[in-house]
């Protein structure tokens, strides 16, 4: 008997490492052992693969059977070697001969009949395959995730039987057909929804331009959820690569794709009970929070005062960065998480101040404590502070002036281009140093925009905020500087800054 090498993948953060599984078969007592830095689920894996192979007509070698994982010092995790280690053991004992498993990646686990089960991350290592030039043979219910991936050789099996006669070319199996084109997303929830409220709409309309981060503050009843759920209708279609990087990251936690949709920008609303490790992901072995679900599309986090503030705290520097590290004793796993967040509030704990047709309940140092539970810093790098107020019953009523989802998404795309073709990227996201480059103000913006920081006592990064924010109402204009009307906007837009934290102006 000769030792067999059967190459798989790992699961580690966003990279998926590749895996040499080596099979020796020498004699003396039966048994079977896994050496190479496996976790819990690893080693049971040689329960399975030893009652599938039974099941499945085959011989279990008798000796010492030693499978070694290397890298022997990269932790192994999941069910996914089951295949290749039942694979292994066959093609050492030489009941199955073949040439095809130097270029062949296999991933899957085992039943105990023999059926080949779905994994978590088979997106990642398909991608992986892929850049080196290697077929892949994965789970049936997880060819779909490669079937959007460029150049994969992927090739689906359900049973061990089937893969044994792929590679002994009884019964060749054939290869995935790559998507050519996606089904176009038939609109939701619209825009037109939601009656009157004009001052906010145009808030999100220059979020969804600017990929600006937004707060909306009012009474309940008022729309603020509506508004934050109808967000996504007018945010342009995720590209090639944004699309990989969203479906890369459902696939680690074990959700597939639906490729009618796959290109959806996503949006995750957590509870506000979700815990600091459920927002930006943990756990021993680190697994992606609701951040990194988010990347590319929307977080929205309803009643954020309600969230407990340690929470809030964890989402500063991803707010800045666009990638959360997380760190642990044997683990460190970095994750995307670029995301635009809305947050939606009451103005104080009974939700009815400023409202004038409600009597708010609450004392100045109740709303003072209830607005606190946001810190300064957190609210700093929120780009808008948008009010949204009880409208009458009138405007409820009237469609006059009502825009749809499609309307609005159209300047939105013709302000993004305006972007990329100028800077490469959205305003949100330009540096110290770009945004001197692109965010010019003539003299008066100038002047303006100097009295509104002595005034409001405003902080560098929030005189940023209001630079990149003036742009992007700027680009819907297809302007080329900042004028003060632009500014003018943009500082409206900020509505709680330090020194006005606790009035409802």
């Amino acid at each position: 008997m000769t030792i067999a090498i059967i190459l798989s993948r790992a699961q580690y953060g966003m990279h998926a490492p590749l895996v040499a599984v080596e099979v020796d078969i020498s004699a003396g007592l039966p048994s079977f052992t896994i050496v190479g830095l496996p976790e819990a689920v690893v080693k049971e894996s040689k329960d399975r693969v030893r009652a599938a192979l039974l099941n499945c007509n085959f011989e279990m070698p008798d000796g010492h059977i030693t499978v070694n994982l290397a890298p022997a010092d990269l932790p192994k995790e999941g069910g996914r070697f089951d295949l290749p280690i039942a694979i292994g053991i066959l093609a050492a004992s030489e009941q199955l001969v073949t040439n095809k498993l130097d270029t062949c990646e296999l991933y899957g686990e085992l039943s105990l009949t023999g059926q080949v089960r779905s994994i978590t991350g088979a997106l990642i290592a398909a991608l992986a395959a892929t850049r080196a030039d290697h077929s892949i043979i994965v789970p049936a219910e997880n060819v779909v995730e490669t079937q959007v991936i460029k150049g994969c050789r992927a090739i689906a099996a359900n049973n061990l039987l089937q893969v044994c006669a792929h590679l002994n070319d009884v019964q060749p199996l054939p290869f995935a057909q790559p998507v050519i084109e996606l089904n176009p997303l038939p609109i939701g929830l619209d825009f037109c929804d939601v009656r009157g409220q004009a001052h906010a709409k145009r808030a999100l309309e220059i979020a969804a331009t600017g990929e600006h981060s937004v707060l909306l503050l009012g009474p309940p009843g008022t729309g603020k959820s509506m508004l934050a759920q109808r967000l996504s209708g007018i945010l342009p279609l995720l590209d090639d690569d944004e699309a990989l990087q969203t479906a890369a990251i459902r696939s680690l936690i074990g959700r597939g794709i639906e490729l009618s949709s796959w290109r959806v920008r996503p949006f995750r609303s957590p509870h506000h009970t979700a815990s600091a490790a459920a927002l930006v992901g943990g756990g021993s072995q680190p697994r992606p929070g609701e951040i990194s679900l988010a990347h590319n599309g929307v977080l929205f986090l309803d009643e954020l005062p309600e969230f407990n503030r340690h929470v809030l705290e964890v989402l500063r520097e991803p707010l800045e960065s666009g990638v959360i590290c997380i760190s642990r004793v044997a683990r460190q796993a970095e994750f995307p998480a670029r995301f635009q967040m809305i947050a939606a509030m009451n103005p104080c704990p009974c939700g009815y101040l400023g409202d004038p047709a409600s009597k708010c309940r609450c004392t100045a140092d109740q709303v003072q404590r209830y607005r606190m539970r946001i810190s300064g810093p957190l609210m700093d790098r929120l780009d808008m502070h948008v009010e949204v107020p009880r409208i009458p019953t009138e405007e409820l009523q009237s469609k006059v002036g009502v825009e749809t989802s499609a309307t609005v998404r159209a300047r939105v795309l013709a302000g993004r281009e305006i972007q990329w073709q100028r800077q490469g990227k959205c305003n949100s996201r330009l540096q110290a140093s770009e945004i001197e480059q692109w965010c010019e103000l003539d003299r008066e913006a100038q002047v303006l925009m100097a009295r509104a920081m002595q005034k409001l006592a405003l902080s560098a990064r929030a005189y940023h905020r209001i630079l990149k924010v003036a742009r992007t109402i700027a680009d819907l204009q297809s302007a080329e500087r900042i004028h003060t009307a632009h500014v003018s906007e943009a500082i409206a837009l900020r509505r709680l800054d330090r020194n006005n934290r606790g009035v409802a102006a």
